[in-house]
């Protein structure tokens, strides 16, 4: 069970994090469309697990990748945006959603 605190911060991070990917994502990111779908904050605060979904790429893994290695300055840009809120700004740690992947795939299932 998330503590009120750990919901904030989620949902604080989850917004500027979207609002980033929204605005940089022409130049960073290769014009491809990234969500950031759920944010989970350990209860230390100390760690924040990113679950992105990738849109409009045809290679989602290599996209996924250069997140990663972006996530120093991801993290950077997130501090500038939130130091006034957040004392110590989490380590992100970043996953891939594919939950919209599956219900297409049971969707298609389905249809058969």
């Amino acid at each position: 069970m998330e503590s009120t605190r750990q919901l904030k911060i989620s949902r604080l991070i989850q917004k500027e994090l979207g609002d980033y990917f929204l605005r940089e994502g022409k130049s960073l990111f290769m014009g491809a469309m990234i969500t950031v779908t759920k944010v989970y904050v350990t209860k230390d605060l100390a760690i924040a697990r990113i679950y992105l979904s990738l849109f409009a790429t045809p290679d989602k893994q290599q996209l996924f990748e250069h997140i990663q290695t972006l996530n120093r300055e991801i993290r950077h840009h997130l501090a500038e945006r939130v130091r006034k809120q957040i004392r110590i700004i989490p380590e992100l740690h970043f996953y891939m959603d594919d939950s919209l992947d599956y219900i297409d795939h049971i969707d298609e299932l389905l249809n058969k």
